[in-house]
């Protein structure tokens, strides 16, 4: 296990739906992403995969393998999964026994130790075994939640939007931890998300939901390639972008926007490309910046959208660049339609997907 896949699922609670005629394959290793807006039934799907919820209608196949036995089997099942939701949910114990815990209600009592000190250590929380799980940060509390489900080795890891509401330290921490053991534990990873950064830095497969159904479903280069309005609309997916990328070395690449528009992205990829550029990560000011920044377009203001504390910029460069500014910053440099500004960003910025 896996493969994992579900043909035809559909959950219904009280009559309303919340997932619809799902098919999706998960192949073994992939980290496959779950994205979509909220109430789009990404939580139902994977609590139907952890076999937490009973599907109304459709088919969940382990290996070719319908999940549809005794309770008995079920288990069996469940203990080669890992699961992380989104809140986590400590014992008022140590941080040892909180881990401990999956592989005591398995029996499993050979190299109990090691192997709650080796998931702790994978999580970056060595040393903190005996303290009380419960008065950790809230980070701290999600990569123990973490280490339980990699403690019993699983080959199915889901997590529900696990870096929710957490700070950048323990999100990046968490990115990485499961990045590194799909890639060297060979784990296949489903993630719900919907944080389109994460998804464009991790996964190898998406699939889209909407309202319960399944709007769209392929590698990352086939739904980023030409994403679908959709897809834009909840994601907010501005300053999105084809163009022609031709490597300079050192990390870098030269992207050919067309219209007379060339911008330096981090990456090393070469050829037909996809990129977008937050609009908080464009600088925008009335004169040249000095800075690092590998990119500085001019152009002029073609529309001004008031977002209360921000201003959001819409700015003809040879392309249309979508920004966003704090209001002070508006005021103070005067900005109004046709006035001549400057956009700046780092190579960074410019996410290829």
């Amino acid at each position: 296990m896996p493969t994992v896949e579900t043909i035809g699922l559909t959950k219904r609670y009280h009559e309303k739906a919340a997932l619809r005629n799902i098919s999706i394959k998960i192949e073994h290793e992939d980290f496959f992403a779950i994205v979509g807006p909220s109430g789009s039934g990404k939580t139902t799907l994977l609590r139907l995969l952890d076999l937490l919820d009973e599907p109304s209608e459709g088919k969940i196949l382990f290996d070719g393998v319908e999940a549809a036995g005794s309770e008995k089997d079920k288990l069996a099942l469940r203990r080669r999964i890992g699961v992380v939701f989104q809140q986590s949910a400590m014992f008022n114990a140590s941080v040892y026994d909180n881990v401990a815990y999956p592989l005591r209600i398995r029996g499993v009592k050979t190299n109990q130790a090691q192997r709650v000190s080796e998931s702790l250590d994978i999580v970056r929380l060595s040393g903190l075994e005996r303290r009380k799980a419960t008065t950790l940060s809230g980070g701290e509390m999600q990569r123990v939640s973490l280490a339980q489900a990699l403690v019993s080795e699983p080959e199915l890891l889901l997590l529900d939007e696990p870096t929710a509401n957490l700070d950048p330290k323990n999100a990046t921490i968490i990115e990485e931890i499961v990045s590194r053991v799909n890639r060297e534990r060979k784990m296949t990873v489903v993630m719900a998300t919907h944080n389109m950064l994460q998804v464009e830095n991790l996964a190898s497969k998406v699939a889209v939901l909407r309202e319960g159904e399944l709007a769209e479903v392929g590698s990352m280069e086939e739904i980023f390639n030409k994403p679908s309005d959709f897809l834009v609309s909840f994601a907010k997916l501005q300053n999105v972008y084809s163009g022609h990328a031709q490597t300079l070395g050192q990390g870098l690449a030269s992207v050919d926007l067309g219209q007379n528009v060339r911008i330096e992205a981090a990456t090393q990829k070469s050829g037909n490309i996809m990129i977008f550029i937050r609009p908080e990560e464009i600088i925008v000011s009335t004169g040249p910046v000095q800075s690092s920044a590998r990119n500085m377009l001019k152009g002029k203001v073609t529309e001004v959208l008031d977002l209360n504390r921000q201003v959001q910029l819409r700015v003809d460069a040879g392309k249309e660049f979508t920004a966003i500014i704090t209001r002070r910053s508006f005021e103070e440099m005067a900005i109004n339609l046709g006035s001549e500004v400057y956009l700046t960003f780092k190579a960074s910025a410019v996410h290829v997907v």
